[in-house]
């Protein structure tokens, strides 16, 4: 119950950096069901990209403005959440296996703000690490990777094979660089420090803070 009323807090307090006439990405996960009424409820005139086809369906079911991406330039604002978030502000996403969508959108913006309940505040990140493998040559892929697993459930929403990095992470920029020289990778769920603005987390109690930006 805690955590649901510090994911809602923080979910409320990003909804009010949306102002009328944007352009926003919405994230994937259970932080992001809270902001989506959150938004809804200010009736605001604004365009909205989903990472996902179920945030899709809660957006539209509540009245948001959903688009196809392609018909976007630019994003002003994307609101995600995160798995774990560093004191640097390094990002793991991934555990809902939309990644590659989220890391697109989150690029694509003017300004990226994550929310978190305050337990995904880590002093450093660990292992898994969430990846979107290619189909094609999987069995190569992997035994490139070394210490990944294939994760039990639905492909990502492009069809792509999810997995989760279980090696020892030595420096979080050099383990990027190398996830993202391997062929057969899509994506992976390493977000660096510099795609971050705002970080807002929520407590127990409901409140909300700003750990970042």
């Amino acid at each position: 119950m805690g955590h649901e009323r510090a994911k809602r807090a923080a979910a409320e307090q990003a909804s009010l950096l949306v102002e009328d006439g944007m352009r926003v990405g919405l994230g994937t996960g259970t932080t992001v069901a809270f902001l989506l009424p959150a938004l809804a409820a200010r009736s605001l005139d604004i365009v909205c990209v989903a990472t996902s086809p179920a945030t899709e369906k809660q957006a539209r079911s509540l009245g948001l403005d959903v688009r196809a991406f392609a018909e976007l330039e630019r994003l002003d604002l994307a609101i995600d959440g995160a798995d774990q978030v560093d004191p640097a502000g390094w990002l793991v996403k991934g555990g809902g296996g939309a990644h590659t969508r989220e890391k697109i959108v989150a690029a694509a913006a003017e300004h990226f703000v994550v929310i978190v309940s305050a337990d995904k505040l880590v002093g450093e990140i660990t292992p898994p690490v969430p990846l979107e493998l290619l189909s094609f040559g999987l069995a190569s892929t992997l035994r490139q990777l070394g210490e990944v697993r294939l994760r039990p459930g639905p492909p990502s929403p492009d069809g792509g094979v999810i997995a989760d990095w279980y090696g020892e992470i030595r420096g979080l920029a050099e383990l990027a660089g190398r996830l993202d020289a391997q062929p057969g990778v899509v994506e992976h769920g390493l977000f660096p420090a510099e795609m971050v603005e705002t970080v807002i987390a929520g407590d127990e109690e409901g409140g909300a803070r700003k750990v970042k930006g």
